[in-house]
């Protein structure tokens, strides 16, 4: 093996991020490393430093769960991140084969359930956060610049975590750009540790890594959680400033797609600005046009492959 591994990396970033003080410990003089050493680490969960040395360098792969849970409680995780310790453990003991993932579809049910949210912006994300469809509001509230039918072809989806490090669109949408690239950091790194296998995910990291260097920095962070809902202040190019809760919402028959629904206060300038934003749709109908004949596409595609 080759280094650390994921597993020793997340544990060594994460000890790097403790403080003797915030266990209990006095810090006494400089210290040759940042954050806690591998032996008080080892001491508070109750192992020996021996063994959790050779957890961290990619040398023990057979930690039970008992250890993993005493481990995870010494670095103070989450319950996300503590599931991602897991995760990564479980990884490390077996041989993972990089494979390259078919393409993505949408779920007949999941057209319906957009086609019937008219009025609210809504998104269909992928494992990798790539945009699988998104309805015409949703588009011209997140990404009005791009070609409202990219998602139809898998070879140039748009990808929403490309698009916030990359696309100076994007960046310069949402007001605290900051607090959203961590969210997106924070989700792609459960992402990594949910699918070790996925060729395209490791190529959309190793994509980023290479020409952004704030993704770089927060990927060193180790940081997972997963997005759920969150309110954003955004700056749209149409309607000005405006204020939305993005709310990610599991797809039961699809358990690998999110759908994620952007919602305003009752009353609020926010709502008004979606709904002039819906209205200048109508005015210039190609997204919409665009949204019902993919989904409409897709559900004829669908039918003739039924017996």
């Amino acid at each position: 093996m080759d280094g650390p591994g994921p597993l020793g990396d997340f544990l060594q970033a994460r000890r790097a991020q403790l403080r003797p003080e915030d266990i209990g410990l006095p810090a006494f003089g400089p210290r040759r490393v940042a954050g806690l050493r591998r032996e008080e680490l080892a001491q508070l969960a109750g192992v020996s430093a021996s063994y959790y040395t050779r957890l961290e360098q990619g040398l023990s792969r057979g930690a039970s769960q008992e250890v993993l849970d005493a481990i995870g409680r010494a670095l103070q995780l989450g319950d996300h991140e503590r599931d991602h310790l897991a995760r990564l453990a479980d990884t490390s003991r077996r041989t993972t084969r990089i494979r390259r993932p078919r393409p993505e579809k949408v779920a007949d049910e999941t057209w319906d359930l957009m086609r019937a949210m008219d009025g609210v912006p809504v998104l269909v994300l992928g494992r990798r956060t790539d945009v699988l469809a998104w309805n015409s509001l949703g588009h011209a509230l997140l990404a009005g610049h791009l070609d409202p039918l990219a998602p139809h072809n898998p070879a140039h989806r748009p990808n929403m975590s490309r698009m916030l490090f990359l696309d100076p669109h994007c960046r310069e949408l949402y007001r605290d750009w900051n607090r959203k690239a961590r969210a997106v950091v924070g989700n792609l790194r459960a992402a990594a540790g949910r699918h070790p296998e996925d060729l395209l995910l490791k190529e959309l990291i190793g994509e980023l890594t290479m020409q952004s260097p704030e993704f770089v920095a927060l990927w060193r962070d180790h940081r997972v959680s997963p997005c759920d809902a969150a309110s954003y202040d955004l700056h749209h190019p149409t309607v000005g400033l405006l204020t939305v809760t993005q709310q990610t919402l599991a797809l039961v028959r699809s358990p690998e797609q999110v759908l994620v629904v952007c919602t305003a206060r009752a009353g609020s300038s926010s709502e008004t600005a979606l709904a002039l934003l819906q209205q200048a749709g109508v005015l210039q109908p190609e997204a919409g046009a665009a949204f019902s004949s993919e989904s409409n596409s897709h559900r004829q595609g669908s039918n003739s492959n039924r017996p």
